[in-house]
């Protein structure tokens, strides 16, 4: 008798959905079944799915809220003639000071969470409401957290340390750096044809460049939380600090004004005026100076941290692009491969596609073993 097939759901929540995926172990990987995005709209529950990259098995299904997110995702599983899934995967982008690996979530894991939330208000608090809603609908099941900043423990003090009082430093803050699941998925793509020098522009929303020696993280542009670095769509980026103190001392802000402008109303949105999406900013370009400029100094940014970068590695032997605009929009990747020419003539660079989900249900299927 064939043994029953084992699957795991992972998610990924966002601002406005919930992006998950179904997987099937296979061996030592992980074979994804469905992938698609939950969102509330009005007093449904929609759910719109597809199997692989095949739109034409795409599936849309909704149902009213009265039940948790996860009993519709759930539910959904059952209509696709899915097994259930024996664990559940979160991304989790920030573990704070005490949770540095991916881990199987309990009450003491959960309080530790709570108390990352001051790093990443932004990104732990949805994920947090998501996590405890999951264990509430299926308590007997493993819950694990995959956490962002996994792959950046092995940083050095180098690029670790910041540069402040060993009493403040002694409160654990320093360069975390995010998008980690993303960069193990690269790694492991490579796989045989990893570099000894790699950086990897992980480039949407949210944006980051790091610096991979022979598959460990030894620098990142992202730092404390995930709001420094390049220009993002509605974050700065690196910041002159003086401009924070300037805006306390000459317009009264507080820290939650503060953080809402920096946070959602600065970066690609704050210089254009118009938008953070960079695809609605190449269509308004030509038009409109301040659009124009936003995409310019988004190139600049990052061109000017793979460069970094590569001076961190001590060299470059491969650039690679992920997310969604550094795998799908060719012009920013020109762009900044031109920006780079003059100090990097003999460039390669490569693009492929970020696998966070399968890292998560790999993740997820080793600890639920434990």
């Amino acid at each position: 008798m064939t043994a029953p097939q084992r699957t795991v759901l992972a998610l990924n929540v966002g601002s406005s959905s919930v992006k998950f995926a179904v997987f099937a172990q296979s061996g030592q990987n992980v074979l994804p079944l469905r992938e698609g995005s939950l969102r509330q709209e009005g007093d449904h529950h929609w759910i719109e799915a597809k199997q692989g990259d095949d739109d034409d098995l795409s599936s849309r299904f909704s149902r009213p809220r009265d039940g948790s997110r996860l009993e519709t995702l759930l539910d959904w599983i059952n209509a696709q003639q899915l097994p259930a899934p024996i664990a559940i995967g979160h991304r989790v982008v920030h573990g704070g000071v005490a949770l540095r690996e991916h881990i199987r979530i309990d009450a003491d894991v959960l309080q530790q969470l709570e108390n990352a939330c001051v790093f990443a208000p932004l990104h732990v608090p949805p994920a947090l409401t998501l996590i405890r809603e999951a264990m509430a609908t299926r308590p007997h099941l493993p819950h694990v957290a995959c956490l962002d900043t996994t792959f950046h423990r092995t940083l050095p003090a180098l690029a670790r340390v910041l540069p402040l009082p060993a009493n403040i430093r002694d409160e654990g803050v320093e360069r975390f750096g995010f998008h980690g699941l993303s960069c193990e998925s690269i790694v492991r793509q490579l796989d045989q044809q990893l570099p000894a020098r790699l950086v990897i522009a992980h480039l949407g929303s949210g944006a980051s460049v790091s610096a991979v020696a022979d598959g460990r993280s030894i620098d990142t542009s992202m730092g404390l939380t995930p709001t420094g670095g390049v220009v993002m769509a509605t974050r700065p980026g690196d910041l002159d600090p003086g401009v924070l103190l300037y805006l306390l001392r000459a317009h009264r802000y507080n820290a939650q004004t503060l953080e809402e402008l920096l946070d959602r109303h600065a970066g690609l949105l704050g210089i254009s005026g118009l938008s953070g999406d960079v695809r609605q900013l190449q269509d308004v370009a030509e038009q409109h100076p301040d659009a124009r400029l936003a995409l310019q100094q988004f190139v600049q940014s990052v061109a000017k941290q793979i460069a970094a970068m590569t001076i961190a590695l001590g060299g470059l032997d491969l650039l690679v692009f992920t997310g969604g605009i550094g795998e799908h929009n060719a012009a920013i990747r020109e762009a900044i491969c031109a920006k780079l020419k003059p100090v990097l003539p003999q460039l390669l660079a490569r693009t492929l596609p970020t696998q966070e989900n399968a890292c998560i249900a790999r993740h997820t299927l080793r600890l639920a073993d434990e």
